[in-house]
């Protein structure tokens, strides 16, 4: 932004002017002066200043005649220069020395200054009557000049009270601060230099931008609005008394045409389309950038987004705009620096750019007396740009505290040219001393800067080593220029068009500030981003309103600038497009320019005009020509988006921002957010891959010690995350162009566990570990003292026992060790864990879990998932309910009652695949089980995995690292307690990768090798990524990765390719079989992994209260699997502890959502890899096409929202049960018709009964009748569950609750 104040000098007048520059300019005055000088007299009142003005300056008695006018103006014009030249010498004093006695001074010399003014005025006026017969019509116009009073007019009493209304407007304006939300110490408190003006320009972040722009038109504009009202009244009243209908007219005047207004209408219009064209091309940017939410492509563009306070020029925005980013964006600020440039320095290059043209060059007083820097002696200077006249037709200076940058310098040009201005007119009588109206001084000041801001002259000058001439960089530099120039036209225009109303009366103060934003909407196409009403005064808040400073003046520099510019490069011979056109050393140029800057305002505008451009009438065809390629680019840019120009929704305004003004202190500087990010991520990787390691130690060696040290590493995991988290949540990312930084930060604000304080977080890793340690050290033993594990012989027990007894020990002893064992522990857990999530913003834990998938709709649309399945599920209950009556008879089976749920294969009754002998529909036909030839091939643990390692590799995926091979736990060690559990680690060193399993050599185990080598493989697939994107695209995804592989691996094809199989059966018997078997793995759990996070979803809510834990969990388990317990349970067990996942806090639900996802990825793989025939019967070995499918899904981590995962490997965007039924859809069939011919009873409506009746086996304890009991209406149409191997899953970040490592089981 430019900076000048030419026109102070004469009213001391810098006390008012220079706060802000307006339109990127100087408040300024016009030729009389007497517009702002009426503050100085308020400042003169307040400080009880009294001056006379000698004797010797007031005017003598002149005949009233041409004669005796003829001497009255000689004299004005000798005694102005004296009075003038004083009081702009205490102005300089003041503004270069910033002291009371300084200020003091000035008041005084401006005093007599304006006891100056009302003198000659007056006696100007005793000529009104005669000088229409002066045949001297220079002299007619000098005295009408000095004739007008303004203020001057009112009674003492008036003024008074008139110049303390401006005192008082300005001393708002000048002291209002914004203060940051909830700051309250004044001395922190931004003011709108710089720290306003700063945050406006370079932050993007909308809320700060919004408090910013909130904040400082309530606090400048609010409190304008009272004085405001009596200010316009009174000045209308003195205008008036100058013979104009009120102040506007008095304003446009000094324009002297009776079309003036008229004028500027029709050039506006001219220049509607390109303005029409940019506001189109930025509102598209601003889309891009803040989304639908805040920007409405057919609407207005909310004022605070364009880089300025007031939306006037929108050039700090230009990074978010650059058409070519690849091409050069000019700035020589670096090689200015590197010639070692200096603030006198760049004067000396701008008065050789002057010198050049054959102008005057700047006299020896200027270097003598400028201040070009800011002092270093501990002065306070105002450093608001300025140029100053000194009336003394030798001394010129500015004022500047110079910075070495190539914005300063093309400033420095724009002072000069209003220095060269002084220089030209010189020896014109004081009052044409000034621009020939009041939009050339600043017109001439911008057309130099035109010139030295082109590629081409800042090649001549040394400061760019090269031009690029190409289309693409010319346009970047007309879009840059026309953020500054374009953008602010209607601003420039609308100022004084509602200023002129509201003088007029046109506009009543009832309507100020609703008429303020329909001429801002209606000519800059911007809205308020908040509510305004009345109490508002938003006009208030722009500098120029409360500093009674014309504002038409700007619009009219910014036409006739480009007319000069044109009319300078035409009698240079510039050849080529105007933007490229650099006058400098043009002799022709220069003396066009100087008869043009000689005659001051002694010659009619127009007539100055009429010899400098050919023409007597402002008009935007040099602009238009000037701007030409970038109007052309900018309609092909809106034709191709298809981008309306104009707002037809002209009333739209966008939305508050939620919790808006929380959240306005965040940081908002997005390569600082990048790079902590990055630091982030290096430190993160160590710290993980310490706490995994000892994670890893602990669990494949569990003892007291490996135990302390992981407690260690997870405390120390825990306060990094706490570092990072709390940094993290410093920023306000919301409006970040980087998608990647804004979801990492995302993530990174939960800070889960480590939200809490130290001693709490030692307290929930140490009661996590104590509920993981009592579950893995577990042991059943027998009255001989033999005692079983979980894992083998348990699990052995459970998997091939059709003993109800042996069953029933097994399942009831594995519930009293473990689950029974953890109730108080699981209590303190869930208030630490809510407590946690509280702290990370969520009602409780459940809330968080859920937050994972990213959907509001998740519940419904995993209930609606559910209800789609439920008639498959009931239908294979009742299958299952059949056999298993024809096995244990009615004293323990009832055909319209719930499954005991010791009877179904396994410790959960998640996974029934055991009992498939006794299931088997076609007990002739074949069935699927490698196990028998594994053994017979002598297969071991490690053939397992490497046969896993090359199904992989035959899809064109990755194979297993050295350290893989070298460091997995792949068999169960003899001599140490290790947590057997199948789980898939990842190190977060991009190169150390396991897993843990206690591997059996069995069909089983080679289907769960599969699993946890796909979660390897995932591990390898986006290892490169951030760490904090080194996870599945939402949690179900990694357990559907790793079951899309087994549904491959187990298909009698596939078996049969590795040998296996010695030969596949084609027939509907043995496909039922098969899919008999599959149907027991993954349609049996679908009950069992949506039920138990239902249950816990509940138990963090509060809606189970611990009264009633096991209570709740055994009605999940009737209402949805349809099973019950064997045995008396009561609020003294805990069956839900006795469940991996429920002791080592990780969330279940990801397994449902897997059961259903992997069945649409198989769906989409099988189509990749051509496969012809029923979807169970595909096998995906050897695709290539299907192998790169899921590889790139795989490498984008947890990168993107889950959906756009899925749509890479599907194709849609939803979760859906249409390719689990389809692959199901021959079992569907046969289920139905088998059921229907047993008379079989879907569901469970006897679902009191509880098995053993009168004759239970001996020391088993009879269930009490409706000791479990649900209510009927509760049950009624309700369906059953399901079940399978167990996971143990990581979420965002590793912590000792949710596990490092990946689970193969359920």
């Amino acid at each position: 932004m430019f900076y000048q104040q030419y026109e102070i000098g004469k009213t001391g007048l810098d006390i008012i002017v220079f706060i802000e520059a307006g339109a990127g300019r100087s408040a300024g005055r016009h030729h009389n002066m007497l517009t702002t000088m009426p503050l100085l007299l308020g400042l003169f009142s307040l400080l009880g200043s009294t001056c006379a003005l000698d004797n010797a300056f007031m005017p003598a008695n002149y005949s009233i005649d041409e004669t005796g006018a003829g001497r009255f103006v000689e004299d004005h014009n000798n005694t102005a220069e004296d009075i003038f030249f004083v009081s702009v010498s205490a102005s300089w004093n003041y503004n270069t020395n910033l002291t009371k006695y300084n200020q003091q001074k000035q008041i005084n010399a401006s005093l007599e200054e304006q006891e100056f003014v009302e003198a000659w005025a007056k006696k100007a006026k005793e000529f009104d009557a005669v000088k229409v017969n002066f045949t001297d019509k220079n002299l007619i116009h000098l005295l009408d000049n000095i004739r007008i009073l303004g203020p001057a007019n009112l009674p003492p009493t008036e003024r008074e009270q008139y110049n303390t209304i401006l005192s008082e407007m300005d001393n708002i304006y000048s002291t209002a601060k914004v203060c940051p939300y909830g700051e309250k110490d004044q001395n922190k408190c931004w003011s709108l230099e710089p720290e306003l003006t700063d945050k406006m320009a370079t932050s993007r972040g909308y809320k700060e931008l919004l408090y910013a722009w909130e904040g400082w038109h309530n606090s400048a504009g609010i409190p304008q609005k009272a004085n405001y009202k009596t200010f316009v009244e009174m000045s209308n009243k003195a205008s008036q008394m100058d013979g104009f209908a009120d102040t506007g007219e008095y304003w446009r005047s000094w324009y002297d045409s009776p079309t003036f207004a008229e004028d500027l209408e029709k050039i506006y219009n001219d220049l509607k389309p390109l303005y029409l064209n940019l506001h189109a091309f930025v509102r598209r940017k601003l889309y891009n950038r803040y989304g639908s939410k805040y920007i409405n492509l057919k609407g207005p563009i909310p004022a605070h987004l364009l880089g300025n306070m007031w939306a006037q020029q929108w050039n700090n925005i230009y990074d978010m705009m650059i058409p070519f980013p690849s091409k050069p964006n000019i700035d020589v600020t670096d090689m200015m620096k590197k010639k070692n440039w200096n603030a006198t320095h760049m004067f000396r290059v701008s008065e050789e750019f002057f010198t050049s043209l054959g102008l005057i060059e700047m006299p020896q007083e200027f270097w003598d007396h400028s201040m070009l820097e800011k002092p270093n002696d501990g002065r306070e200077v105002v450093c608001h740009a300025s140029a100053w006249d000194f009336y003394n037709r030798k001394d010129f200076r500015i004022k500047q505290c110079t910075t070495v940058t190539m914005e300063q310098l093309f400033t420095v040009h724009h002072e000069m040219g209003h220095v060269e201005y002084y220089l030209q007119y010189k020896d014109q009588p004081v009052t044409f001393r000034s621009g020939a109206n009041p939009g050339f001084h600043e017109a001439v000041g911008d057309v130099l800067a035109l010139s030295v801001s082109t590629p081409k002259h800042l090649n001549k000058i040394g400061l760019l080593e090269s031009v690029t001439t190409d289309k693409e960089t010319d346009i970047n530099y007309l879009l840059k220029m026309a953020l500054e120039k374009i953008a602010f036209l209607p601003f420039g225009y609308l100022i004084d068009q509602w200023r002129w109303g509201v003088f007029s009366g046109r506009i009543s103060p009832d309507h100020y500030n609703s008429e303020w934003w329909y001429l801002r909407t209606k000519y800059q196409g911007i809205c308020p981003p908040l509510p305004r009403n009345e109490t508002n005064f938003d006009p208030g808040a722009k500098y120029h309103i409360p500093g009674n400073t014309p504002y038409i003046r700007y619009f009219v520099s910014f036409i006739l600038q480009f007319q000069f510019h044109k009319a300078l490069c035409n009698v240079s011979e510039h050849t080529g497009p105007l933007h490229q056109c650099d006058i400098y050393k043009s002799l022709a140029a220069g003396k066009k320019l100087s008869d043009a800057l000689k005659v001051g305002s002694s010659v009619r505008w127009q007539d100055v005009l009429q010899d400098f451009t050919g023409t007597d009438k402002m008009d935007a065809s040099a602009l238009l020509e000037y701007f030409k390629p970038i109007t052309d680019w900018l309609k092909e840019q809106n034709t191709k988006n298809k981008d309306e120009l104009g707002w037809s929704d002209f009333e739209w305004r966008p939305p508050v921002p939620e919790g808006y003004p929380n959240g306005t202190d965040k940081i908002t500087d997005e390569n600082q957010a990048i790079n902590f990010v990055k630091e982030y991520n290096t430190a993160t990787e160590k710290v993980w891959y310490d706490y995994i390691e000892s994670s890893w130690t602990y669990n494949t060696n569990i003892t007291v010690h490996n135990n302390l040290i992981m407690l260690e590493k997870s405390l120390k995991m825990s306060n990094h995350a706490l570092k990072y988290g709390l940094q993290a949540r410093q920023f306000d990312y919301t409006d970040f162009q980087n998608a990647d930084t804004k979801r990492i930060l995302m993530k990174l604000g939960n800070i889960e566990r480590a939200a809490l304080p130290v001693e709490e977080v030692k307290e929930y890793d140490s009661v996590v570990s104590e509920m993981e340690t009592t579950y893995s050290v577990a042991k059943v033993c027998r009255d001989n003292g033999t005692c079983h594990p979980l894992d083998p012989d348990l699990t052995h027990i459970l998997a091939t026992s059709n003993d109800y007894d042996e069953l029933l020990f097994a399942w009831e002893g594995w519930r009293n060790v473990s689950g029974k064992k953890m109730r108080t522990n699981f209590k303190k857990y869930v208030q630490l864990s809510n407590k946690a999530a509280r702290l990370n913003g969520f009602h409780d834990t459940g809330a968080f879990w859920r937050s994972l998938y990213d959907s509001k709709t998740f519940e419904a649309d995993l209930e609606n998932i559910y209800n789609e399945l439920k008639p498959l599920y009931q239908n294979l209950h009742a299958y299952v309910r059949r056999a298993l009556f024809k096995k244990y008879g009615t004293k323990y089976i009832n055909l319209k009652g719930p499954i005991p749920a010791h009877l179904l294969g396994n410790m959960w009754a998640q996974s029934w695949n055991n009992i498939y002998k006794l299931l088997m529909p076609y007990p002739d036909a074949s069935h699927v089980d490698a196990t028998p030839e594994m053994i017979k091939q002598k297969w071991t643990p490690v053939k397992m995995f490497q046969e896993s390692d090359e199904f992989f590799q035959s899809l064109g995926l990755i194979k297993m690292p050295e350290e893989f091979w070298n460091k997995s736990m792949l068999e169960k060690p003899a001599n140490r307690e290790v947590v057997c559990h199948a789980s898939a680690w990842d190190f977060f060193n991009r190169k150390d990768f396991r897993i843990k399993q206690c591997t059996v050599v069995n069909m089983d185990d080679l289907v769960t090798v599969h699993h946890e080598m796909g979660h390897v493989q995932y591990f390898l697939q986006y290892k490169d990524l951030p760490i904090s994107f080194r996870d599945g695209a939402n949690p179900g995804f990694h357990e559907a990765i790793g079951d899309v592989m087994a549904l491959s691996v187990s298909t009698p094809k596939h078996l049969k390719t590795i040998g296996l199989l010695n030969e596949v059966m084609d027939n509907k018997e043995s496909d039922i079989n098969y899919l008999m078997s599959i149907a027991l793995d993954k349609i049996a759990f679908l009950p069992f992994g949506y039920l138990m996070d239902q249950w816990r979803w509940k138990v963090f809510d509060g809606r189970i209260p611990e009264s009633d834990y096991n209570r709740e969990w055994w009605n999940l388990r009737l209402k949805y699997q349809g099973l019950c317990p064997p045995v008396l349970r009561s609020e003294e067990d805990f069956d839900p502890g006795a469940k991996f996942h429920i002791p080592s806090s990780v969330p279940y639900v990801r397994y449902f959502v897997s059961f259903i996802i992997q069945f649409q990825f198989h769906e989409s793989l099988c189509k990749a890899a051509e496969h012809v025939g029923p979807l169970y019967k595909c096998d995906i070995y050897k695709s290539r096409a299907a192998g790169k499918l899921i590889g790139d899904a795989m490498k984008l981590g947890s990168s993107k929202p889950w959906y756009e995962a899925m749509r890479m490997i599907t194709g849609n965007t939803s979760m859906s049960a249409a390719s689990l039924l389809t692959y199901f859809e021959p079992l569907i069939t046969w289920l139905e018709v088998e059921n229907k011919k047993n008379g079989e009873t879907l569901g469970w409506p006897e679902y009191d009964w509880t098995p053993g009746g009168e004759n239970t086996a001996e020391g088993v304890e009879r269930t009490e009748p409706g000791r479990l009991r649900v209510l009927l209406q509760q049950l009624q149409h309700r369906d059953p569950g399901v079940v399978r191997r167990e996971t143990l899953g990581l979420t965002a970040r590793p912590t000792a609750a949710t596990s490092r490592s990946r689970g193969g089981g359920l």
